[in-house]
């Protein structure tokens, strides 16, 4: 189950034409209420694309009626008529389902600096409008619609016990290094919750979870992660409930964005702990997720933990080198100052990794989720313009 999980909720995904080769490219979820709740968290990359501009400006409002994405097309860097795309998109939208154009959010992805094919995209909202169903194939088909270079989709759903849940589907392979949020996503809940209590709740959620994957050190001009609540379930929910389970759920997909990286071959946990702030451990451990000579390591598997020491030792954080410790998948490589144990005993063969820094400092901790850079990456990111 994903975003038609929870009551209240329909969604579709269909091939507009967008991109070539008959795809499904454009989804579309609505909220058929009786509440109509929004909260969204966007990338902060100064260069934003024209959907991300649209879509904080009705978000001001806490309400949504609909989300309308597509792929194959970031409409990012189009300037004033790239803007006027999206509005016309939301006007579009609105259109059809009877709402306003303040009411919907536009979310876009794929080529930057095209604008969107809009003889395309208009007649294709009709088609989705169409398409529209509350069954799991309808939030198949609209996680289908959004992929790029993933090579599948990404869903999750979760049940409270008390009778309401959370659905949603994410989408992103390569240009993640998220803050605030991370590629396109969508997520529903039939709880009755307030706007503002599901933007504390969304922040919260993202900032351990997508804000937590770095594959490549890129942050998108169009990131960006929706919550809409329905209420359809009648069960008012607190807000710390909430979070926890919009948490599990955003973890939960985001262990599917790391396992579907570009080019993957080694997912990889960066474990910081003994941290004097929570700010340290994160730059610390996205520092070594992101450096290309551990990263090539891990790909070689290679346990060169001297590779783990140099990145994180340039890192402006509270570090003491005789207090430090590194270990690659269980064993302890480097402690007090020098070399533990042979870096031969830590076996990195596998598909999974972890690399755990204590700095024995402190007493936060933080994990930095990524993948090796392998020749995949390399190759995919050179023939695909992104």
């Amino acid at each position: 189950m994903s975003v038609t999980g929870p009551a209240g909720f329909r969604a579709a995904g269909v091939a507009a034409g967008i991109k070539a080769g008959g795809k499904r490219d454009l989804a579309l979820v609505v909220n058929d209420g009786p509440q109509q709740a929004a909260a969204g968290v966007f990338t902060t990359n100064k260069v934003k694309a024209a959907p991300v501009l649209w879509s904080q400006q009705v978000l001001k409002e806490r309400k949504l009626r609909a989300v309308v994405l597509n792929s194959g097309c970031a409409n990012a860097c189009t300037g004033p008529e790239g803007f006027q795309d999206t509005h016309a998109t939301a006007e579009k939208v609105a259109d059809v389902l009877g709402a306003g154009a303040i009411e919907v959010a536009v979310c876009s992805t794929g080529l930057i600096g095209e604008r969107l094919p809009m003889d395309a995209l208009l007649p294709g909202v009709d088609t989705a409008a169409q398409a529209l169903g509350n069954d799991e194939q309808a939030g198949s088909d609209a996680a289908n619609a959004v992929l790029t270079t993933d090579t599948k989709a990404k869903q999750a759903f979760s049940q409270h016990d008390a009778g309401w849940s959370i659905g949603g589907f994410t989408k992103g392979a390569g240009m993640l290094a998220p803050n605030l949020a991370t590629m396109l996503g969508v997520l529903t809940t039939d709880a009755v919750i307030s706007g503002d209590d599901l933007d504390e709740a969304l922040r919260a959620a993202t900032r351990v979870t997508f804000d937590r994957l770095d594959v490549d050190g890129g942050t998108s001009t169009n990131d960006t992660v929706l919550v809409l609540a329905s209420g359809a379930s009648g069960v008012e929910v607190s807000k710390e409930d909430f979070t926890e389970l919009l948490t599990t759920v955003c973890a939960d997909l985001v262990r599917q964005l790391q396992d579907d990286a570009e080019g993957a071959t080694k997912v990889i946990d960066v474990v910081v702990r003994g941290a004097v702030s929570e700010a340290d451990a994160v730059a610390i451990g996205r520092t070594i997720a992101e450096d290309n000579l551990v990263k090539t390591a891990i790909f070689g598997s290679d346990p060169n933990w001297g590779r783990i020491a140099m990145a994180l030792g340039r890192v402006d954080a509270e570090i003491d080198v005789d207090k430090l410790e590194i270990a690659t998948n269980g064993v302890t490589l480097y402690a007090g100052g020098t070399k533990a144990r042979d870096r031969s005993e830590a076996d990195l063969s596998g598909r999974e990794v972890e690399i755990v820094v204590d700095l024995h400092l402190g007493e936060h901790t933080a994990t930095i989720l990524t993948t090796d850079l392998s020749h995949a990456y390399v190759e995919e990111n050179s023939a695909y313009s992104s």
